[in-house]
């Protein structure tokens, strides 16, 4: 489309705010050299408008031309017709304005009124773009290139943090390479700090990329500022990872809140979940424990008698945390917290990435997720109303990353999750979450609703594209560019934290010009800004 940068390519002839500005195509603009997601400007009478390409169609003045074999036979005749008798539109939404009553100190703003009969349709060149989403800088993150265009497409970061986020898209589509992307550029701007549980060790030392070797993770590119903690030392050990620290979960930091979680992965019934909570009512936080001692019948049977639970539920219970109690990493009692250890980093500015190794079933991500990141939110609750009864600084704000998001924040267990508690508080007390997930219609509507930006790649299924696009206005308009974004490297970015919807191609990461922007000194955190957070 560079073809036509700074070009005219038609004037406005029909619309209404609500479904859309039709323009018709000039004689030397061809509708093969349009795309859908291509960012335009209107310029109307008193005011600019920006919008987006949505759809593209050929229209006739008389469709009895098309009747004609001697046009479609002849490339002269309808040559002569092109452009005239037979021409192109494009269907644009208009999303934002300035000029008017608006200052252009103001800015850009929303979309009130449409543009008059006959006005101009320009693509939208590098001035436009940096007009309406501002210019590379500390805070300004680029994440890519506008479909098409070659001028940077930027992110405010200290606004992306701000609330819970989203990236989806179906296997393949590029949903880790984008959130590489974006966690180095939180820890380029120092927006927050992170902490991700990484359920396929992608984001600490190294990862990878279809169709290419290994790329270098968060570690290696910001060395001083990241650090890697793993539920499965031998296998760090044999991929050559260097660790912080190896996490370690004792049964007594098991809750029963954590039981209900698992419930559908461990096999339990709601009777054996309900159990959990006599269990610990009598035992204390010692009530996995002591449960797995329970052996002989007749001891065990007096104990579940006075409980009022029933023999089948209680056996069924055992077979559930034995599975718990099997993993490597779980013991009785435990030397040091890995709770106190990820507190103990992030408040000192440090990154955190758990690596989940050869762990990798359902089971272990959540209980561990859950465990830690309820901990943790409790933690930043008491350090946050103690800083507002004090009136001292905040926390850093935190971003939790997390993959597998259904399984934490679909319609059954959402309500009952930290991580439902997370997003529907946004930032109530300096900490988000970053979703990671290949089918969000799995994901509780009103948790969806509270995902502030959501950044989507290709999606095939019909729910899943209607569940990402809940509660948007200009649904249908999304939904076509989304339909026809690529199967790998483009995606469509709306929300909180960019002023309109608009598709674009991810930056390049994995070459060594890449690692140098991303990496490079004038972006790294000042030491200095890292001394006291809390």
């Amino acid at each position: 489309m560079d073809t036509y940068a700074n070009k005219k390519l038609g004037i406005i002839i029909a619309g209404s705010l609500a479904q859309g500005i039709q323009a018709r195509l000039e004689n030397d603009v061809s509708v093969e050299e349009i795309t859908v997601g291509n960012l335009v400007t209107i310029q109307g009478k008193s005011r600019r408008f920006f919008g987006m390409i949505n759809d593209i169609s050929l229209e006739v003045t008389d469709a009895g031309i098309l009747q004609s074999p001697s046009v479609a036979n002849d490339p002269f005749i309808s040559g002569l017709l092109s452009g005239t008798a037979t021409y192109g539109t494009i269907q644009v939404v208009p999303y934002l304005t300035i000029g008017g009553d608006e200052s252009l100190l103001d800015g850009p703003q929303p979309v009130k009124s449409i543009p008059s009969h006959f006005s101009p349709v320009l693509l939208a060149n590098e001035a436009d773009i940096e007009l309406v989403f501002g210019k590379e800088s500390k805070e300004n993150f680029s994440i890519g290139n506008p479909l098409d265009m070659e001028v940077k497409l930027c992110l405010d970061l200290p606004e992306f943090v701000r609330r819970s986020n989203g990236v989806f898209g179906k296997s393949g589509t590029g949903k880790t390479f984008l959130t590489r992307l974006l966690l180095a550029g939180i820890l380029q701007s120092g927006a927050a700090v992170n902490l991700v549980f990484d359920m396929h060790s992608e984001y600490g030392w190294k990862g990878t990329r279809e169709n290419a070797g290994p790329v270098k993770g968060l570690k290696q590119l910001f060395p001083s500022l990241v650090s890697v903690f793993t539920l499965d030392e031998k296998n760090s050990l044999d991929r050559g990872v260097s660790t912080d620290f190896v996490v370690k979960i004792g049964y007594d930091e098991i809750k029963p809140e954590d039981i209900t979680l698992l419930r559908q992965t461990l096999n339990l019934t709601d009777q054996a979940v309900s159990a959990t909570y006599q269990l610990q009512k009598r035992y204390g936080s010692r009530w996995i424990e002591e449960t797995m001692k329970l052996e002989d019948e007749e001891e065990s049977g007096e104990i579940i008698r006075s409980l009022n639970i029933h023999e089948a539920t209680f056996d069924n219970l055992k077979r559930g945390l034995r599975n718990i109690c099997n993993l490597s990493f779980t013991s009785p009692q435990v030397k040091e917290r890995a709770v106190d250890k990820v507190l103990e980093y992030l408040e000192n500015g440090k990154h955190v990435v758990l690596e989940f190794g050869r762990f990798r079933d359902i089971t272990t991500y959540i209980l561990v997720a859950n465990l830690l990141t309820r901990r943790i939110y409790e933690r930043y609750q008491y350090k946050t109303e103690r800083a507002m009864a004090e009136d001292k600084p905040q926390p850093k704000p935190l971003v939790i990353t997390i993959e597998e998001a259904h399984k934490f924040l679909n319609p059954a267990v959402a309500g009952q999750t930290i991580f439902g508690t997370i997003a529907r508080e946004m930032r109530k007390y300096n900490a988000t979450l970053l979703v990671i997930d290949q089918r969000p219609s799995g994901i509780d509507e009103e948790v969806m609703s509270q995902l502030g930006t959501k950044i989507t790649c290709l999606l095939d299924s019909e729910r899943d594209i209607d569940s990402v696009l809940a509660g948007m206005s200009g649904k249908s308009a999304l939904k076509s560019v989304l339909a026809k974004l690529a199967s790998r490297q483009q995606a469509l970015i709306f929300g909180h934290a960019v002023p309109m919807p608009v598709a674009f191609r991810p930056r390049d990461y994995g070459t060594p010009e890449s690692y140098k922007e991303l990496s490079s000194p004038k972006n790294e955190v000042d030491n200095d800004s890292l001394e006291d957070l809390w």
